[in-house]
């Protein structure tokens, strides 16, 4: 164990000293930040890792002297989300450019894995002139890395737009000011739900990856105006169960199609950006939907198919550009559209009971050499489905809430960054 734990030490030393300089020919430079946020929320919330990562206010929860247990403040200091990243560089193979990057934070991988370390990306790139190879984990192409809303929250405008990191094989090519890319996913960290929850399982057993064709249109303009637009199409199929309750195989898959559309500009002092997303089946995206059974096709066998959940969202966001202060805005809105097809059972959909969600977020950042202080405020609403007289939500047959009671959170949050 000692000597296992002196080379390591060893080693790390070696990378630090041999490759840690600005411009390393070959090898590692690491890079990241420290940061802390101190947040106050006016109300429970539904999120991650000890309310870190928010989604959207609680529902009401009354009890038996009519108090809504939820309606309680809470505060919180966490330093969970402070990062490190490794940018790797390396000979020319095959003829292109060659690069890699891992990256890591104390978030975990589960509410009981809080300050663990856990990879966020891991991959390698070949570049050739117009052509572009990334094998590894990475965003999901539905994230756009040049193009998403700059919150100092780390939700990053969660639900309002797809947010996933996926094991990838990505194919980009160049025409110019277009470039095309052809993504095929798998899930680890987000996943799909069923019948047995959250899992990566129900993507592999349908054997085929999740598909996604991206293009992109991209100009700079001497005046100092840049333009960045485009689209994404995404096909996804998932087998929910191997065995029907009865005990008998089940082969009934479901397919999902999602799309979306985004645009940024960017002006000598001002950058804006915006996106809208049409998507079934948006769970692992963590936005909302999922899908349900739709129709028994065998009585005797208990044999089911399925229907997607449809939902809207569509966000905007506003930075003014410098280098000390930054002021920014953010909204958001989306929408659960129900099911393609009528629903047989309860979904496997997140908060099925949510007809809509909205928030407006405005910031400000202070920069002071490696220092950044930036508070927020974030007041975000989820409509509640009502119950109707039996006690059950009012939602009709295609999963549609009918009728909804507005839930609001105000979330006061402060982040200290240091960067390295």
């Amino acid at each position: 164990m000692k000597r296992n734990l002196l080379l390591f030490s060893c080693f790390f030393l070696f990378i630090t000293i041999s490759f840690g300089q600005d411009a390393p020919l070959f090898g590692i430079k690491f890079t990241g930040f420290v940061k802390n946020d101190f947040y106050f929320d006016s109300r429970q919330t539904v999120s991650i890792r000890d309310g870190q990562f928010l989604l959207y206010p609680a529902a009401e929860d009354i009890d038996p002297n009519g108090n809504d247990v939820n309606a309680r403040s809470s505060f919180n200091i966490i330093s969970i989300q402070t990062r490190l990243r490794g940018n790797i560089t390396g000979p020319d193979a095959l003829g292109a450019k060659t690069s890699g990057a891992i990256e890591g934070e104390f978030f975990g991988h589960a509410e009981g894995q809080i300050n663990e370390f856990r990879l966020r990306h891991a991959y390698v790139k070949l570049d050739w002139k117009n052509t572009q190879l990334l094998v590894g984990q990475y965003w999901h192409p539905m994230f756009i890395e040049t193009s998403f809303p700059g919150t100092i929250s780390f939700n990053t405008g969660v639900p309002f737009q797809p947010f996933s990191r996926n094991p990838q094989v990505r194919l980009t090519q160049n025409f110019g000011k277009v470039s095309t890319m052809f993504t095929a996913l798998s899930q680890r960290d987000f996943t799909s739900t069923g019948p047995d929850g959250s899992d990566t399982k129900y993507l592999r057993n349908a054997v085929l990856p999740n598909l996604n064709l991206r293009t992109e249109y991209h100009t700079v303009w001497e005046n100092g105006h840049e333009f960045l637009g485009g689209a994404s199409l995404n096909y996804k199929q998932l087998l929910p169960r191997l065995m029907t309750p009865a005990g008998y195989e089940a082969s009934e898959t479901i397919g999902s199609f999602s799309w979306m559309v985004f645009a940024k500009y960017l002006l000598p002092h001002l950058e804006l950006k915006a996106g809208f997303t049409h998507a079934q089946d948006a769970y692992d995206l963590t936005m909302l939907g999922g899908y349900a059974l739709h129709e028994l096709t065998d009585a005797v066998q208990e044999q089911y198919n399925y229907t997607p959940y449809k939902t809207a969202a569509a966000w905007g966001d506003f930075e003014t550009r410098g280098d000390k202060w930054k002021a920014g805005l953010f909204l958001g809105y989306t929408k659960n559209l129900g099911a393609t097809k009528n629903i047989n059972d309860w979904p496997y959909v997140r908060d099925f009971n949510i007809d809509y969600v909205y928030r407006i977020a405005p910031r400000l950042i202070f920069n002071s050499g490696k220092f950044r202080f930036a508070p927020e405020i974030e007041y975000t609403v989820a409509a509640y489905a009502e119950n109707n007289k039996n006690g059950g939500p009012v939602i009709d047959n295609k999963g549609v809430v009918k009728s909804s009671k507005e839930i609001g959170n105000l979330r006061l949050l402060l982040g200290v960054y240091f960067f390295f």
